[in-house]
């Protein structure tokens, strides 16, 4: 057995397997009990506690989130938000996207407040970080932003232009910057264009703050109904208790244009719950009031929006309504108040011309009225400027070229789609003085359709006018010459 061959490699394999195969079922039977064991003993400790969620963002995040995305911001966020990015931008000083949210954060606050005297600081905030912006970052995107809805809110919309044209070359995905160019385009009468910014930003995002500035152009092309809906859709689907305040006081604004005074009311009223800080809203409820008969609360609501957020648009409309209840010193008081403002407001850079040519037309200088219109019209040829200067033309006894601007406000050849109760009274009150009288009777029975309520002191003269013009004459029909 000597001779017998065998595999070197399989002999020396085989016998020592034979012979640990007892010690490998030890270690085998050692290592499942283990297992047995230690699976109690899990079974036995406490289950791990599932990760907490997330907290709530803080009212800085909140803020935050606000400013870059161009919605409303809470007043008392915005603060927390303005603090956090002054203390940042003081110990570093090149930090441009600190630099570039504390200047829209200002513009921001600015708006809500009424106190324009932020605009130059966040002007100064948002060069800043267009001087020390470090490649790659977003901070140049933000700042030019910054600097197109500063230039939207003091009414210099080519400046907007210029900005938020600028910007969306650097960015052209950047969903934000193209509601700021829907604000320029339309305050300078290029309502083709709007028209056309509004469908890119339909392409590139959607949300509760692109459906509400799609209502405003659809507001502006006569779309009320779309309008509405897209507003009621908006304030359903925002999570912020600011931005559903704004566009519930955007929906107000619809219904008290149509005449629908207890809807628009209803509507104010939920925006100042959900919001105290809603100014807007209150300017929006003493309108409301008013028009209801409500009187005193309608001073009040106006007295307290006025204080909250002074405006010289507010001032105009709270001395109107004194006017319209014969208290002609408490009327001048406001009116006095109103060029405080606008001086105010020149110098943080705001152009108050159409409010002050408005105010100047029915209740001071018409000629000076005419003057500051053209410049504006020169300057900005929107909707707004071209009744404001029509009207102004009128009231100065030039009534042939005060058509021209009427008819610009309110023909939709001319571009001017929206539905507007003094447009079309203004136009009708033109056209009566030129002795265009069936023209000026559907313009003026057009007026008190749209709003019966439309203004406490022109409403009486509107209905005067059309009671002076009588029906329409009952005139045969043209006789057919075709054959």
């Amino acid at each position: 057995m000597e001779n017998e061959q065998r595999s070197p490699g399989t002999s020396l394999v085989a016998e020592p397997r034979q012979r640990r195969s007892p010690v490998l079922r030890r270690v085998l039977i050692g290592a499942v009990a283990g297992c047995a064991v230690l699976g109690g003993l899990l079974w036995l400790l406490p289950e791990e506690p599932r990760p907490a969620p997330p907290p709530a963002p803080g009212p800085k995040a909140q803020a935050l989130t606000a400013v870059t995305a161009g919605v409303p911001a809470a007043l008392p966020d915005l603060a927390a938000l303005i603090g956090d990015r002054e203390t940042r931008v003081r110990v570093r000083p090149r930090d441009a996207r600190s630099w570039a949210v504390l200047g829209s954060a200002y513009v921001e606050q600015g708006r809500r407040t009424g106190d324009t005297l932020y605009y130059p600081k966040a002007e100064e905030a948002l060069r800043t970080a267009l001087k020390v912006r470090a490649r790659g970052n977003d901070a140049n995107a933000v700042a030019m932003d910054g600097l197109a809805a500063l230039a939207n809110e003091r009414r210099d919309f080519r400046a907007a232009r210029t900005w938020g044209e600028a910007a969306v070359k650097a960015a052209p995905r950047r969903w934000t910057t193209y509601p700021l160019l829907i604000d320029a385009y339309t305050g300078l009468g290029d309502y083709k264009a709007t028209r056309r910014t509004l469908d890119k930003l339909l392409e590139l995002h959607t949300g509760p703050a692109v459906m509400a500035r799609a209502a405003a152009v659809y507001r502006d092309q006569g779309w009320r109904e779309d309008a509405a809906a897209q507003l009621a859709d908006a304030a359903a689907k925002a999570t912020a208790p600011a931005e559903q305040a704004a566009w519930l006081q955007r929906s107000g604004e619809l219904a008290w244009e149509r005449g629908d005074r207890e809807v628009a009311l209803r509507h104010f009223e939920a925006a100042v719950r959900l919001d105290p800080d809603q100014r807007e809203a209150l300017a929006g409820e003493g309108r409301a009031l008013a028009a209801l008969g409500r009187t005193s609360e309608a001073l009040n609501a106006y007295q307290v929006a006025l204080a909250k957020q002074p405006t010289p648009q507010y001032a105009l409309e709270l001395g109107e309504l004194y006017e319209s209840l014969g208290l002609a010193q408490a009327a001048r008081v406001q009116y006095d108040t109103l060029r405080a403002l606008a001086a105010k407001d020149a110098a943080a850079g705001v152009d108050d011309e159409l409010v002050l040519g408005v105010f100047e037309a029915d209740h001071g200088d018409a000629h000076d009225a005419v003057r500051r219109l053209r410049a504006e019209w020169t300057r900005q040829p929107g909707i707004p400027v071209a009744d404001a200067l029509g009207w102004a033309l009128h009231r100065a006894g030039q009534d042939e070229e005060a058509l021209k601007f009427a008819s610009v406000a309110t023909d939709r050849v001319h571009g001017g789609g929206v539905r507007d109760a003094l447009y079309m009274f203004h136009r009708g009150t033109i056209e009566r003085e030129l002795e265009k009288f069936a023209s000026a009777r559907r313009h003026l029975q057009e007026a008190l359709q749209i709003n019966p309520y439309f203004s406490p002191l022109r409403v009486p003269p509107a209905q005067a006018a059309l009671t002076a013009l009588g029906e329409p004459p009952n005139e045969p029909l043209p006789s057919d010459t075709s054959g």
